[in-house]
């Protein structure tokens, strides 16, 4: 087993993972960082209609190894209603 780290960045807060977690191997550290970018986008709306949400994988010698982004972009096609 092999420690990764996960590091995230909502545009508001960069999060660095200095505790890691120890996994298989660099498969399984991507899977994890994907599946982390749809709860990002989840706890953070809806708080604007464009925001980018990135993650990124460190092995223990600190290299970046992997990385992805998930971007969210609305847009009102009628003029948006206005806030209650």
């Amino acid at each position: 087993m092999t420690r990764y780290y996960i590091d995230s960045d909502d545009n508001d807060r960069t999060v660095i993972d200095e505790a890691g977690f120890e996994l298989s191997g660099p498969l399984e550290a991507r899977s994890m960082a994907i599946d982390v970018l749809p709860d990002m986008a989840r706890e953070k709306l809806p708080d604007g209609d464009r925001r980018t949400f990135s993650v990124r994988v460190r092995d223990e010698a600190g290299t970046v190894i992997y990385s992805a982004e998930l971007t969210m972009a609305g847009e009102w096609h009628v003029p948006p209603p206005e806030p209650a």
